[in-house]
């Protein structure tokens, strides 16, 4: 039986390719996503067997869906695309249950690798990933902690795309006095007092796009 994938991207073009790509080597392309939000939706309707994900999208970035994917279908592998090689994003990724870790940079070929690898319950890096990140989380050796939480994350990320504390309210299903308690304890955690410190943070870590 064919793997079945949902693919989890916001450029439209990118998803044609990848999935033209996926079913010339006998994959299934089950769905496709525009955002995290919907990404993790359709995981929990659909129980992919692999989901592929891009790093940087709207709403919540790949890292955040990735986590909660994990959790509403337990058994769908994840698959991280982005541009960024370096060790903290790797743990980070590792740490909310990435499977995968592909470079945009790479070969397409590292992709179908990566979904064979994890659909066998094997964790994948591309080439050129440091292999000593992988190897302290399969030791249960210290990894670079993240000082803040998935929450956190969610609200920096709506902050950095130009929300307000209404509409991050909105989104994420709270109160406006919750939403600007998030906002408070980011600067707080983070010695970063204004708005577009915030941002500058989001995108060295890979939430939003420059």
């Amino acid at each position: 039986m064919s793997l079945r994938i949902l693919l989890a991207d916001d450029h439209g073009i990118f998803r044609q390719g990848v999935k033209a790509l996926l079913e010339r080597e006998g994959f299934r392309v089950d769905g496709e996503a525009a955002d995290g939000h919907t990404a993790i939706q359709m995981a929990a309707q659909l129980t992919p067997d692999v989901v592929v994900v891009d790093l940087a999208m709207p709403l919540l970035n790949g890292l955040d869906a990735a986590r909660e994917i994990t959790r509403v279908s337990p058994r769908t592998r994840t698959i991280l695309l982005t541009m960024h090689a370096e060790d903290p994003y790797v743990a980070r990724a590792l740490q909310a249950g990435v499977r995968g870790y592909v470079l945009k940079s790479q070969a397409a070929e590292d992709l179908v690798q990566a979904i064979r690898e994890v659909a066998r319950g094997a964790v994948y890096l591309s080439p050129g990933v440091s292999q000593t990140v992988v190897e302290a989380y399969l030791t249960k050796r210290d990894l670079p902690t993240d000082p803040l939480t998935p929450r956190e994350h969610q609200v920096l990320q709506l902050i950095a795309e130009g929300k307000t504390t209404k509409e991050v309210a909105s989104l994420l299903g709270v109160s406006v006095k919750t939403a600007e308690s998030h906002r408070m304890r980011i600067m707080t955690k983070l010695d970063i007092h204004e708005t577009a410190g915030l941002v500058r943070y989001a995108i060295r870590q890979g939430l939003v796009r420059p």
